[in-house]
């Protein structure tokens, strides 16, 4: 039985024993402005090499400044992971990012990392965010999985975040749809 809760600090470490393997046969590029898939085939085996040296400081970072982090488990397996930063992003403000959200492999496919998704807008609502702003790896499975949510491109991209992962696609979730509290 899968079950879940918020996240101590201390628990941040836990995260890189998330087996996010995927075998990758295509990633998204943006061409003047919109989504164009290419193929591109590898397999990622696990967390790039320094990872978690490069990204456990930044969470710890997110978590000090009051950074909502929850995570699904399977006994005493943590399975899935959200964290929803407090920073304000955006020229309005308005935006809060949706810094990690990952489901362990063997998990996949049983609408976890929708649910955790809707989680964290519910959270970035109640905080008084309108959008929830995030910079996703551009494998094919990663940007359906968000554009299915009803995230669409940004239409400010945030230049630090840019600057940290420029590959990535830079998405954002309008929060007043009403969808955020609905696991469905």
């Amino acid at each position: 039985m899968i079950t879940g809760h918020t996240l101590a600090r201390a628990d941040i470490g836990r995260i890189w024993q998330i087996d996010r393997s995927e075998v990758i046969e295509a990633v998204y590029i943006l061409v003047d402005g919109a989504l164009v898939l290419r193929p591109d085939h590898f397999e990622a085996t696990g967390w790039p090499p320094g990872e978690s040296q490069q990204y456990t400081p930044i969470l710890e970072a997110c978590y000090d400044r009051g950074g909502w982090f929850y995570g699904l488990f399977d006994e005493q397996r943590l399975v899935g992971i959200v964290v929803l930063d407090t920073r304000a992003l955006g020229t309005d403000l308005q935006q809060r990012q949706l810094l990690f959200l990952h489901i362990d492999h063997a998990y996949r496919g049983q609408g976890l990392g929708r649910k955790l998704f809707r989680m964290a807008a519910a959270e970035a609502r109640r905080r008084g965010a309108a959008r929830l702003y995030i910079s996703a790896t551009p494998s094919e499975h990663t940007i359906t999985f968000y554009l299915q949510l009803g995230c669409t491109l940004a239409r400010e991209v945030d230049p630090v975040l840019f600057a940290l992962e420029p590959e990535d696609i830079h998405l954002e979730y309008e929060l007043d749809t009403g969808q955020e509290a609905s696991d469905e």
